[in-house]
């Protein structure tokens, strides 16, 4: 599956953040470069690529190897989750309803 997230968060900071995270979960670095990770592990692989865009923002795009909703595509999700909270601690999430 692939997911992005878009952030105020400069590249050094979300690949600090991704070399933080995914450690956790068993997932092995198994790639590195500048703007590119690749994580393999119990749950799959995964490359998190991110580029400047528009400016200000960051686009973070994760493409794993796992088919529908797995494990891991929830994991990316909550990542994406920590970087929001790291780009603004004060948001609070709300129902819409």
């Amino acid at each position: 599956m692939r997911h992005f997230h878009r952030t105020h968060l400069l590249p050094a900071d979300v690949m600090k953040a991704a070399d933080e995270y995914f450690p956790t979960l068993g997932l092995v670095q198994t790639a590195t470069a500048s703007r590119m990770r690749t994580f393999g592990g119990p749950l799959g692989t995964m490359t998190l690529t991110i580029r400047p865009e528009g400016g200000h923002y960051t686009f973070v795009e994760v493409d794993t190897d796992q088919m529908g909703e797995s494990r891991l595509d929830k994991n990316v999700k909550r990542f994406f989750v920590r970087l929001h909270r790291r780009a603004d601690p004060a948001h609070r999430l709300e129902a819409s309803y």
